[in-house]
């Protein structure tokens, strides 16, 4: 009867003692999966990284075309037109009303005078660039061309950038979910060593986030409203080349006109300028030696009457 007793005690006490050994294998084995859960995170992070650069199938390809047709577009359309106005001034203001009608502004206004030797010949060169809505963009371009006698140069641009807004997105939601994940780490970090890395992850994940938000708000930004530049010159003149005898001739007086006139003018210049030269430096030496030349004759004759002997 005491064995049997003695084999049930043995039992419990085997089995409490394993009880207690599993408890304290699920403790360490939670402490261990605390202590990892850092570097399996980064190596998720590089993993996730080597799967967004791993080329994909055709099949991926085609559904990644399908949903991209789905959704809206996002093409950047750019303009560059040069135009030749009566009143580049005027051209201006009308350039900006045109723009606001249609829900735009003008982001910049630059002007620069040629130069002209006659004052009143001077014109003013002016470049805008415009910002209208991308809806907008084509009856706008149309507006503005329809304000020039001629439009010398025309330029039109236009990027589709939807691939990219779709990538962006993507890697948006996979670093927001990567945040996360370092965010319930941070609570179950038990070390002050765990807990630094967890935050230096987390900054460098929130980094990269702002960086691909800050480019998805530019291409946003740049897709809504569409840039036009405007450039505003006055007419060319029109050189009308003459040949023939007749010309010829005119032109031959003309020169010879040119070069009497130019000879008349250099006397007269001529003439005014030795004037005061004459009166304040030649007219006085002229007086004076015709004084010593008088003086001297009287001295001369003063002599000759002295040599002379009087008769008595």
């Amino acid at each position: 009867m005491k064995s049997p007793a003695i084999l049930l005690l043995c039992t419990g006490l085997m089995l409490t003692s394993c009880e207690s050994y599993q408890t304290e294998s699920s403790k360490r084995a939670m402490l261990e999966s605390t202590k990892t859960s850092v570097p399996q995170v980064a190596e998720q992070q590089k993993q996730t990284d080597s799967v967004i650069s791993q080329p994909v199938s055709l099949s991926d390809a085609d559904k990644s075309q399908s949903i991209t047709e789905t959704i809206e577009r996002k093409i950047i359309r750019d303009a560059n037109i040069s135009l030749e106005v009566p009143s580049t001034t005027e051209t201006q203001h009308k350039v900006t009303a045109i723009a606001e009608q249609h829900g735009g502004f003008v982001v910049t206004s630059e002007s620069k005078q040629r130069d002209n030797i006659d004052p009143a010949k001077r014109t003013l060169d002016i470049k805008l660039v415009v910002r209208v809505p991308a809806n907008q963009f084509g009856p706008t371009l149309n507006e503005i061309k329809g304000l020039a006698s001629n439009v010398t140069q025309e330029s039109v641009t236009g990027q589709d950038v939807t691939e990219e807004f779709i990538d962006l997105e993507a890697r948006l939601k996979t670093q927001k979910a990567l945040e996360m994940q370092f965010l319930e780490i941070m609570k179950q970090a038990k070390k002050v060593g765990d807990a630094l890395e967890v935050q230096r992850q987390t900054a460098e994940v929130r980094t990269e986030i702002e960086k691909l938000e800050g480019r998805k708000r530019f291409l946003e930004n740049r897709a809504s409203l569409s840039t036009i530049t405007v450039n505003l010159q006055p007419p060319a003149v029109i050189v009308v080349s003459t040949t023939g005898f007749g010309h010829s001739l005119r032109e031959a007086v003309s020169d010879s006109l040119d070069l009497a006139s130019g000879i008349v003018v250099f006397l007269v210049r001529f003439v005014i300028m030795m004037v005061p030269i004459f009166i304040f430096l030649i007219l006085p030496l002229g007086l004076a030696g015709i004084y010593l030349v008088r003086r001297a004759k009287r001295v001369r004759l003063a002599q000759t009457l002295e040599a002379t002997p009087t008769p008595e």
